[in-house]
């Protein structure tokens, strides 16, 4: 396949231009829109019907996963990467040499029976981003869109952030030698990920605004500067988010699970895992599409707030949520989610941060952290089974977006029980407040005496196991 093939067009107007023409902030001059990747497949919605139809001068599904199992067992770098493995379905690069990989990709599919029997369904799989290189689904993105600048010549490249995109960026842009810049909102950032950014030799800039502040003034940065801009807006950065979709169905012996469950912040990762199954299905990869759908926290519901509104007008929020991950108020890819919903049937829905924290701590309890932001799903998923969204018997698949230590204070101080302010904690009821303390497990504290540590011991054992 030629890797040189493919084109940018806009969401919004349709407009298309070369990898050449795009503007340095990413955005259509013609009516400001963000632009999508389109290859020669991306707009075939049948199998072949004649030898002169598009769709049979297209790859061969069998032939894909037939290579793309061969190359698990390859040497090369470019092999074992989850994303480059599939390079096949994003010939983004003119020169394989330039990609810049840390081995991200190939994240484990995990059984959760006892998060399924929470949720109220018989079948529940979480595809864990956060065992990526930096601990979010953020390297898969990141991988593509660095290479493509790496490709290009830039040497310095930033992003807004409030941790994870930051710690991805750095990683990748020390891989490949170039600078990077970190801009981050003031208060209610993780310093976890942020020390990532630090330790990958970042310019961190702190500025005195939220997320979409920072957003703001490096867009008009890189518009005055030789910088890439690698936040989202960038349509390479889905390129390589959309692998995951690949990754799940090749896991699954390539059946396609019945609804998808995403995190939503800037909402670029749902619009990435949407053109990836359509792409898989479009070339006869896989026979059906599954639904997707989008969960955000009360505090930065801009989605949902669309999502119910009868005119479906979009309004930014200023965004308040323990979850930083998706602490965003104006999603840059909010038009490229609804379209994902819209198209694959899916649905958007709201969580509390009472609902998050039980709901991380019930992931936890499997044995498999995760951040806050990535819990949102477990907790969607309850609400969307109590509409009837999601039935009993339907394969369900939560996509976990970043690692357990990313937000370590956060799961210290659910466990201490400090996480709740009293009017939080006023309003559980008192089931709400005993599945809470079923779930917490804060440290000990005891004299050094060893009659003492075995009677409490003795007090734990004799306890029941959780179900």
């Amino acid at each position: 396949m030629n890797v040189a093939t493919h084109h940018l067009r806009c969401t919004e107007c349709a407009a298309v231009i070369t990898k050449d023409d795009v503007s340095s902030n990413f955005r259509c001059p013609q009516c400001n829109g963000l632009y999508e990747v389109v290859y020669a497949w991306s707009d075939v919605k049948h199998p072949p019907n004649a030898p002169d139809d598009p769709a049979s001068r297209l790859p061969n599904p069998s032939a894909l996963r037939w290579l793309w199992q061969e190359r698990r067992s390859s040497s090369l770098a470019v092999d074992q990467s989850g994303v480059w493995r599939f390079r096949d379905l994003l010939p983004i690069l003119d020169d394989l040499e330039k990609v810049v990989t840390l081995r991200e990709g190939n994240t484990p599919l995990y059984d959760l029976p006892r998060c399924a029997k929470v949720a109220g369904i018989d079948w529940l799989l979480a595809k864990h981003q956060g065992m990526n290189p930096t601990g979010s689904f953020k390297d898969t993105g990141m991988t593509a869109a660095l290479s493509v600048a790496a490709q290009r010549g830039f040497e310095w490249v930033a992003c807004a952030s409030t941790g994870n995109t930051s710690a991805a960026m750095a990683a990748y842009a020390a891989r490949a030698g170039l600078r990077s810049i970190v801009f981050i909102p003031e208060g209610k950032i993780a310093w976890g990920k942020l020390s990532q950014a630090m330790d990958y030799g970042a310019l961190t800039i702190q500025l005195k605004t939220d997320f979409d502040g920072c957003v703001k003034i490096l867009g008009e940065l890189v518009q005055k500067f030789p910088i890439y801009l690698l936040n989202s807006v960038n349509p390479y950065r889905l390129e390589g988010q959309k692998t995951p979709a690949f990754e799940m169905v090749e896991q699954m012996d390539w059946q396609v699970p019945e609804h998808i469950v995403v995190p939503g912040g800037n909402l670029a990762n749902s619009a990435a895992l949407g053109k990836g199954f359509s792409e898989m299905y479009q070339l006869g990869l896989i026979s059906r599409l599954p639904k997707i759908s989008i969960i955000q926290a009360e505090g930065a519901n801009p989605l949902y707030r669309w999502f119910i509104d009868s005119n479906r007008v979009m309004k930014p929020v200023t965004a308040d949520t323990r979850a930083t991950a998706i602490r965003i108020g104006n999603p840059a890819s909010w038009r490229k989610a609804a379209a994902v919903i819209d198209e694959l049937g899916g649905w958007c829905e709201q969580v509390s941060e009472q609902e998050i924290a039980l709901a991380k701590a019930e992931i936890g309890a499997e044995g498999v952290g995760c951040e806050p932001a990535s819990a949102v799903t477990l907790a969607g998923l309850k609400k969307l089974v109590a509409l009837g969204k999601i039935t009993p018997e339907e394969r369900v698949v939560l996509i976990l977006t970043g690692h357990t230590l990313k937000d370590s204070q956060y799961t210290i101080d659910y466990h201490r029980g400090e996480l709740f302010t009293p009017a939080e904690t006023a309003q559980l009821t008192p089931a709400q407040l005993a599945q809470h303390a079923a779930l917490r497990k804060p440290p000990i504290v005891l004299q050094a005496d060893s009659t003492l540590v075995l009677r409490t011991l003795e007090s734990h054992m004799n306890q029941p196991q959780p179900a």
